[in-house]
């Protein structure tokens, strides 16, 4: 299976610390070789990385590295493949605009016989199953609500529905996000942590490298990060339970809207 990686946060922070332990599971402490990348909001921007490369060979995964880019909505992937060649356009994760805004996606799983009626507003690039599921939410999205953008509560009942049905064709765990918030479903496994005061040391799994964020943080400051599996062994990370939807806002994860 892939690995996903999010962030989201109340004030713009960089992603270096988790990447750095993240990064190895591309080739080195885990087997995922298939491709990677990363986006990060920017306002109503984007930065989007991709590479068809291992991770751990990457030249842009080492520039990523140590680049402190400032986001308060990142989402990360790195791929082994279950559908779909191994090239750039299969690589995650994936973005489109809905209703005058970019949405990014990934996803860790596949889906078996799974081929959604599609509108044509929006079309898979490559042939994956995580691209097409993509589509499907975004084509519904837009369906359900041809006025433009609901209010939070509706969006989040419509996402929690396509979550259900997309996980009745195999493993559904994804990120999704249009840079105000951070969605994420848990099909089999994702966990989370929430960084706040008093901020302490956290010490990555996949190396051995610490950081105090007591030194690196201001008080108000609050982050959330989202992985696959634990990225540190020392902090206190929770496991999402199977199909829970969590949606991520200022650092705080919020279910049952």
């Amino acid at each position: 299976m892939c690995q996903l990686l999010g962030m989201n946060c109340n004030v713009p922070t960089d992603i270096c610390f988790s990447f750095e332990g993240f990064q190895l599971r591309g080739g080195l402490t885990d087997h995922h070789r298939d491709g990677w990348g990363i986006a990060f909001f920017e306002g109503r921007g984007c930065r989007v990385f991709l590479d068809s490369k291992a991770t751990i060979e990457s030249p842009v995964a080492e520039l990523v590295r140590r680049y402190p880019i400032h986001s308060t909505n990142v989402i990360a992937h790195i791929r082994k493949a279950t559908q779909g060649r191994i090239a750039l356009e299969n690589s995650h994760p994936f973005q489109r605009e809905l209703w005058g805004r970019y949405w990014l996606f990934a996803h860790n799983g596949n889906l078996e016989n799974y081929a959604p009626a599609l509108s044509g507003d929006y079309r898979p690039v490559g042939d994956t199953d995580s691209e097409r599921a993509f589509c499907h939410i975004l084509d519904t999205f837009r369906r359900e609500f041809p006025n433009g953008p609901p209010d939070e509560i509706a969006l989040f009942g419509v996402l929690k529905r396509l979550c259900q049905d997309i996980a009745a064709h195999g493993t559904f765990n994804c990120l999704l996000s249009n840079g105000d918030a951070l969605y994420a479903h848990c099909s089999t496994q994702l966990h989370y942590l929430v960084r706040q005061a008093p901020f302490s040391c956290a010490h990555l799994v996949d190396q051995d490298v610490t950081v105090d964020f007591s030194q690196l943080t201001t008080p108000e400051d609050r982050v959330a990060v989202i992985a696959t599996l634990p990225l540190t062994d020392n902090e206190a990370w929770t496991a999402l339970r199977t199909h829970q939807l969590v949606l991520f806002r200022d650092g705080v994860p919020v279910e049952g809207l």
